[in-house]
């Protein structure tokens, strides 16, 4: 039977060919398709698309450097591949941010997975924090890189509510 199918793959791309044996018909065409294959993601899905700048209000001209990304999914009953990219970027704890770079390479990566985790982009709305001043920074969920600033032990009296 693999002799058979064997054979009638190997006939010219578009063929259509009925193989018969005994009482058994099969119907072959030049492919095989086999479930959980890589070459099932469309190539679409690569491609970069102006909706979606839109969508997610980003500016191409003046793209943010950094993504703040956070599974919001489970890999459960995925295929391997999601898994190995989930693994990848360090996401297999669910609701726990994650820093990357916005650079094409990390972004295919985001791309296969973008039905499993949250994308949003890093917002620095008191700057740069300085090296001595990244122990007191807080990430929001909302994508906020905040400073918390400690208060002289004068002030801290003024603000009681």
């Amino acid at each position: 039977m693999a002799g058979i199918l064997r054979s009638v793959v190997q006939r010219p791309a578009g063929s259509l060919q009925t193989v018969t044996k005994g009482t058994e018909s099969l119907i072959c065409s030049d492919w095989i398709r086999h479930k959980f294959t890589r070459s099932r993601i469309p190539d679409k899905v690569f491609q970069p698309s102006p909706a979606d700048h839109e969508k997610y209000g980003g500016d191409p001209q003046n793209p943010h450097k950094l993504h703040v990304v956070t599974r919001i999914k489970s890999t459960k009953r995925r295929p391997y591949w999601e898994k190995n990219i989930i693994k990848m970027l360090g996401l297999e704890k669910a609701h726990t941010p994650q820093v990357h770079k916005n650079i094409p390479s990390v972004n295919a990566k985001l791309k296969v997975v973008k039905h499993l985790i949250r994308i949003q982009p890093l917002k620095l709305p008191q700057g740069l924090p300085a090296k001595e001043d990244m122990s007191e920074t807080c990430l929001r969920s909302t994508g906020e890189l905040v400073l918390r600033w400690d208060l002289p032990p004068g002030q801290q009296e003024g603000i009681k509510s």
